[in-house]
């Protein structure tokens, strides 16, 4: 693709109402968000303020239009205000908001995930993703009765206290807490190693495989920007975890229905015991879902022991856009088109910033990529966390002046939606070469 000579209009950043509501909020709500993403705190500057969305597009409350790649950070994969999720909330809202019963809802759901997820037999609904998978690891240390949970650095699952930690310096340490209020009695049971790095599995699994009750993993990693899992990373955790008797968990909470309507244990075949879900079942309303083999699923109560319980938990309106968005995407099965446009656009970027001399890679999976200021590869966290995050901010600016409208930090996946057309690509990467040409220039005086 050649160098694009026609500059893409640049929109002058008069965020005023924005900058009004910012200062507003920062009186009633710490950070003035009420999620720490929202902040731009990784890329400078103040967040801008949504007014609505549209297909492909946000439009802030100062009457400016972005394409979208955030999608809500992925469930929207469908694009804002589908019709059919629009017209399903529409009719269950007519019923009711939520009766704190059962609903036949519910069950129609959950035989749609069963349907389309490999290794799920039975599931349970919650509300958000940390939920799925704090439920996920309790019932994990309940079935075998051991305490010790492997994760990887850079691999997010929620704001889960016993998940809030980071690597120490070696390969395998037992984790310390990296938030305030997360104690080291409940960071100890946790295992944090480098992800892709089967050596380091199967070293804390020789020294430590009777006190491991599960592995949890991001099968894509996607809080990292979007890195790739080995075939050998994954056919290791699955070889180890059931040679020695522990539950392989796989968090798809941002993968389950996004890279494959089965999510990724369908896209590489690998199947784990248990599976978190979110985002897309849930078509943008606040929805978690943890599932499994049967002969584990029955140890939640009431049909075993393992508590787990929530009022709001398979509430109409969530489970009306899940059912809505899953219907839609097992009809039209857009998978083939999705991944078309995002090695499009992957590549659009890549040649963007390579023609601008910034060093730059990108990792792309079905319809989640991420464009690295870093040579490459990027296959964990210590490769990404050399990504040169200065460009990132000044490249993130740039592209919102052009209308296009990417997550505010270096280590956020991108999320492409059927609604983003040829159209909105080329827009895209034509405002990417500009942005990039930007930024060389910043760098260069």
């Amino acid at each position: 693709m050649g160098r694009v000579q026609v500059e893409r209009s640049v929109m002058p950043l008069r965020n005023q109402k924005s900058s009004e509501a910012f200062a507003r909020a920062r009186k009633r709500i710490p950070g003035g968000v009420n999620s720490p993403a929202r902040a731009f705190g990784a890329v400078g500057g103040e967040p801008l303020f949504i007014e609505r969305g549209e297909g492909a597009y946000l439009f802030d409350i100062d009457g400016h239009q972005y394409i979208d790649y955030v999608g809500s950070w992925g469930p929207l994969i469908l694009g804002h205000r589908h019709p059919k999720v629009v017209a399903a909330l529409r009719e269950a809202l007519e019923r009711g908001t939520s009766f704190g019963a059962p609903t036949e809802a519910e069950t129609q759901l959950a035989e749609l995930v069963i349907e389309a997820v490999p290794s799920i037999e039975m599931v349970r609904f919650v509300n958000s993703g940390t939920e799925a998978t704090m439920s996920a690891i309790r019932l994990a240390r309940a079935y075998t009765g051991r305490d010790v949970i492997i994760k990887f650095a850079g691999n997010y699952h929620g704001h889960v206290d016993s998940l809030l930690v980071a690597a120490g310096s070696s390969a395998a340490t037992l984790a310390v807490p990296n938030s305030p209020g997360v104690t080291e009695g409940t960071a100890r049971d946790t295992l944090v190693l480098e992800y892709n790095d089967v050596a380091g599995l199967e070293e804390a699994f020789g020294r430590m495989a009777d006190r491991i009750a599960g592995v949890i993993v991001e099968p894509v990693a996607g809080n990292m920007g979007c890195v790739p899992p080995s075939p050998e990373f994954l056919q290791a955790l699955r070889r180890l975890t059931q040679a020695h008797g522990s539950l392989l968990i796989f968090d798809e909470v941002m993968t389950g229905f996004r890279v494959a309507y089965g999510g990724a244990q369908q896209l590489y075949g690998v199947m784990p015991d248990l599976t978190t879900l979110g985002k897309i079942i849930g078509g943008g309303l606040p929805v978690g879902a943890y599932g499994g083999r049967a002969e584990i699923m029955e140890h939640v109560l009431p049909s075993g022991k393992v508590f787990q319980a929530g009022t709001l938990s398979g509430n109409p309106l969530a489970m009306a856009a899940g059912i809505a968005t899953l219907t839609t995407l097992r009809e039209t099965n857009p998978y083939e088109a999705l991944e078309s446009s995002s090695q499009r656009l992957a590549s659009g970027l890549l040649d963007a910033a390579r023609q601008a001399g910034l060093p730059a890679s990108v990792n792309q999976v079905g319809s989640m990529l991420t464009l690295f200021f870093h040579p490459g590869p990027v296959n964990n966290w210590s490769d990404a966390s050399k990504a040169d995050t200065r460009r990132f901010a000044q490249f993130f600016w740039e592209m919102i002046k052009r209308g296009v409208y990417l997550p505010c930090s270096q280590f956020e996946a991108m999320f492409v939606s059927t609604c983003h057309t040829e159209r909105e690509l080329d827009q895209t990467i034509q405002a990417a070469h500009q942005a990039c040409l930007r930024v060389a220039q910043q760098v260069a005086s």
